[in-house]
């Protein structure tokens, strides 16, 4: 019989004990935002010392800014490619420090191993878990974006265990057989809080709300205009939750009601993410909770996947959108802003759904301050996305539009059609303009 305690000892020591490990041309991952192993990315200066070269740090929405991201004598000992840039690496960017990978999450990690089988690489994982059980088992806690399916593909795997963190289901079981170092901290997990949302915010979750029925399956992301649509979606009976990310109002939807899973045709009784981060009481609510599974975006954003879920609603933010229904979501002109996620396959996935629904949903503007210190307010709707823009979501994609002056509904409408409804939801100070445009351009 193993002895799980004797392996688990054997396999203990230091981060940078656990960093000695790495050799030259190594291509680590690091687990996702909340998930990231802080204690041991804060040691990655280290391999300066071990003298390996040629590695590379694949990092997806970090939550710190750590040394080592910003250190330019790591150029040569690590370089860094991002999945999703937060603010800490789009000022690295700045300097060279890090590079974007365009992504899709269901399809990313089968493209960068299948480069690093050809180029001859080895793949490594650092991730945090929660603390073994009495037959081994340790958790992936709050990511399982592809934590195991690094592990599942052989990479050398390095965890921080952690008390702080709460134990989950699904793809998150690893065993300390499958370990190969095993670092220990007792940092407190990453909160983060709600902030109260505007009226303009108010005023999109009613219209998104007014298209969510009961029983549907509904995706949410993070931010005040998520937020206010959940605090809409209270009265709605018999939904069901199907999402990459698991969020703080999802436990209101669950716990007064609106949600119990009993309609979604896949995984029905159960609520599906691949991670998740916000309070103590999110944490508390899913520790040894079997109702909420965590699984691999390769599976939760896989647009077949989400298409088996019925009157499946995907509800995403945009950065501009064009009369044509082109989204850039993820960049501002030339500059990385975030990451595609699963946006475009979660658009795509809804509408391969019965009765399912894509939303895209923005503020009509935004603002900047000039050279004389006003305010200038700008159209999120535009003729032409900017030069340099990304497109994240195709025109041929887009299927609901809204904004805080309304709804457009473009499946299966025309240029001139589209065109017409978007100015008609844009904001009151930019739609003579927009149409001006469109004629000169002829976008009509």
């Amino acid at each position: 019989m193993i002895d799980v305690n004797k392996m688990y000892n054997e396999k203990r020591m230091t981060a940078e004990q656990a960093l000695d490990l790495i050799k030259d041309n190594d291509y680590i991952f690091s687990a996702q935002a909340a998930g990231e192993p802080a204690a041991i990315l804060s040691k990655l200066q280290h391999l300066k010392e071990t003298g390996v070269k040629n590695t590379t740090l694949n990092t997806c929405l970090p939550l710190q800014y750590y040394e080592a991201f910003k250190d330019p004598e790591m150029k040569g000992v690590m370089s860094h490619n991002g999945w999703f840039f937060g603010a800490g690496l789009r000022d690295a960017h700045k300097y060279k420090m890090v590079s974007a990978i365009p992504q899709s999450s269901t399809s990313i990690l089968r493209k960068v191993l299948s480069r690093l089988a050809y180029e001859k690489r080895r793949a490594v994982v650092l991730a945090t878990v929660s603390p073994m059980d009495e037959r081994g088992y340790m958790t992936l806690s709050v990511s399982a974006i592809y934590e195991r399916d690094l592990i599942n593909a052989g990479a050398l795997t390095i965890l921080e265990v952690n008390p702080n963190f709460p134990r989950t289901f699904g793809d998150t079981l690893v065993h300390i057989s499958e370990a190969d170092a095993i670092v220990e901290s007792d940092r407190p997990i990453p909160t983060s809080t709600l902030v109260p949302y505007t009226e303009v915010d108010a005023a999109i979750g009613k219209y998104v709300a007014s298209l969510v029925e009961d029983g549907s399956t509904i995706q949410l992301g993070i931010g005040n205009i998520p937020n206010a649509v959940a605090a809409e979606l209270k009265s709605k009976k018999h939904l069901g939750i199907h999402t990459e990310m698991f969020t703080e109002t999802m436990v209101d939807l669950i716990e007064c009601g609106a949600v119990d899973n009993s309609c979604k045709g896949l995984y029905n009784g159960y609520s599906v993410c691949s991670f998740t981060m916000g309070s103590q009481r999110l944490y508390d609510f899913i520790n040894n909770n079997p109702s909420v599974l965590f699984k691999s975006c390769t599976f939760t954003n896989d647009p077949y996947t989400i298409g088996r879920n019925n009157k499946f609603v995907s509800i995403n933010a945009t950065l501009e959108i064009d009369l044509t229904g082109q989204c850039a979501s993820e960049t501002v002109g030339y500059h990385q802003w975030s990451g595609t996620g699963g946006q475009s396959e979660t658009v795509q996935g809804s509408q391969m759904s019965p009765g399912g629904k894509s939303i895209i949903a923005t503020h009509s503007t935004y603002s900047t301050v000039n050279e004389d210190g006003k305010e200038v307010l700008h159209s999120k709707i535009v003729p032409f996305l900017h030069e340099g823009a990304a497109v994240t979501t195709s025109r041929n994609d887009v299927d609901y539009v809204v904004t805080e002056y309304g709804i457009a509904w473009l499946r299966g409408r025309n240029i001139a059609e589209r065109a017409e409804a978007l100015i008609r939801i844009a904001h009151p100070n930019f739609r003579d303009e927009l149409r001006q445009k469109a004629e000169m351009f002829e976008i009509w």
